[in-house]
């Protein structure tokens, strides 16, 4: 059974302990993680603490951070298909996703590597006129990345990336599921010749976690992950009044009038709700379809449901693998389960496969007559779609809306005008139109609500990790007047 190990203060280490990982193509162990103590937490955080004042680090030009940011990305591309096995044996995710993503990971470290030496103060035309006052931007510290297991490596790129752009440095802790492709891309920190303790990674359960969210040298936490977790996260960062950056996920809204393309709509449908086996953040797991069209559109993406490769995640043919862990299968089961029975109509899907393994089929619900529907409320974070037609724009908009979570979103129309007035009144964080599930290093990525609060990607993200200096210069020599006046 393969072993896995910490990086801690550029050294890699056994845990307190160890735990199971579980392939989930066949539900088996597979190898053994190592599983942070309060002990390690707080070694890891010591030690970026101290990284953070040396001089081999916080003495570094923003232009030698950047070249270290560049080198980074080249490991990560020659070694995004080593990486990609890794995060497919261990999550479940396809091979043909995993490939592809951390592909392009390495583009997220040379956007950042590029940024490092752009992050600009400003001067302030300052209405006294004995005075020159400018800005500085200086990073905030140590950061605590807390990653989940879906597109690991992309989700930390978008917390180390930014993070050692500013000049900050980190503990990253990964989810105790899945989490072999973080701890394996430690080794890149290390080989790229990041000075020791400016990036650590390490996984554990819970305990792990509450250790490194309230620890008193932590300054800024940037998670990923579900709501009921980041509340946990916030009550604890009033121990060290750290800033907070979280992404929360959504339960985003994919809308197609009647005027659309419907066979583009279609295969973006597919890819917002059945790609990564659903389990994405941005999934569009709410597909609201013009009345007038709802029964053809279903047709559609029933056919391709159906038509769907379901397998082992390691075969380049297979569309949709296993989900992540057997509770999260069981979990959505029965939220479906309890939806068809509210009057929900099963249009295709509904039960776990039978055999090894924790694979759920690509499933549609259609509750037009029950809205309020568990799977049409709930974040299912699985390969189920939920459906709900409209008359018009305004109740497209209203349906849209109606929701706690605010993190992305899909419209589909032919219509210019109609598709500003949606991105105009749509309340989230990321609009996409007559397209879905595209991202760049350059675009901010974020949502509001129950999705959470922060921007990640592009200069926003970078802007997250400093703290501003105010600095004011006297240039009269003239002595100080009266000194009980406020200047």
């Amino acid at each position: 059974m393969q072993s896995f190990q910490h990086y801690i203060d550029g050294r890699f280490e056994d845990g307190a302990a160890t735990f199971e990982s579980l392939d989930p193509a066949d539900g088996r162990p597979w190898a053994l993680m190592p599983d942070a103590s309060a002990a390690d937490v707080d070694r890891a955080v010591r030690a970026a603490d101290r990284a953070f004042t040396d001089p081999r680090w916080a003495g570094l030009t923003a232009t030698a951070r950047g070249k270290l940011l560049m080198r980074l990305a080249e490991l990560v591309e020659e070694a995004a298909p080593r990486l990609a096995r890794l995060e497919t044996r261990d999550t479940g995710k396809i091979i043909r996703e995993t490939s592809a993503q951390i592909a392009y990971v390495a583009e997220y470290y040379r956007y950042y590597a590029g940024l490092a030496d752009k992050i600009e103060g400003a001067h302030l035309p300052i209405d006294k006129p004995d005075m020159e006052v400018w800005l500085r931007r200086e990073p905030v510290g140590v950061v605590a990345a807390i990653v989940p297991w879906n597109s690991q490596l992309f989700l930390s790129a978008v917390k180390i990336g930014p993070a050692l752009a500013a000049g900050c440095t980190l503990v990253v802790k990964a989810s105790e599921d899945g989490p072999a492709p973080l701890l394996e891309f430690a080794r890149l920190i290390d080989q790229a010749g990041f000075p020791p303790g400016v990036v650590n990674v390490l996984t554990g359960g819970p305990g792990a976690g509450a250790a490194l969210t309230t620890h008193p040298k932590v300054a800024h936490i940037a998670f990923t992950g579900g709501p009921e977790t980041a509340r946990h996260i916030v009550r604890g960062s009033a121990e060290n009044l750290a800033k907070t950056s979280l992404e929360l996920g959504g339960k985003s809204p994919f809308i197609v009038f009647d005027d659309a393309d419907l066979d583009s709509a279609a295969n973006a449908q597919v890819a917002g709700i059945f790609a990564a086996t659903g389990q994405s953040c941005v999934a569009g797991s709410r597909l609201l379809v013009q009345e007038s069209i709802r029964e053809d559109f279903l047709a559609r993406l029933k056919a391709k449901a159906e038509a769907v490769t379901i397998g082992a995640p390691d075969d380049m043919a297979t569309e949709v693998g296993p989900l992540c862990t057997r509770r999260q299968r069981d979990r959505i089961e029965g939220v479906v389960a309890a939806s068809v029975a509210g009057g929900a109509r099963l249009v295709t899907g509904g039960a776990a496969i039978a055999g090894d393994g924790f694979y759920f089929p690509p499933t549609i619900l259609d509750c037009s007559s029950v809205p309020d529907a568990s799977s049409v409320t709930e974040e299912l974070f699985g390969p189920v779609l939920s459906v709900v037609s409209f008359r018009d724009e305004d109740e497209a908009l209203h349906l849209a809306n109606d929701t706690r979570y605010g993190l992305a979103s899909g419209v589909f129309t032919r219509s210019l005008t109609r598709a500003h007035r949606m991105i105009r009144g749509i309340r989230a964080g990321i609009v996409w139109v007559n397209t879905y599930r595209a991202v760049s290093p350059i675009a901010p990525f974020g949502g509001h609500g129950l999705s959470g609060h922060g921007r990640e990607g592009g200069l926003a993200a970078a802007l997250d990790y400093t703290t501003v200096k105010t600095v004011w210069l006297r240039t009269s020599d003239a002595p100080i007047p009266d000194p009980f006046v406020m200047r």
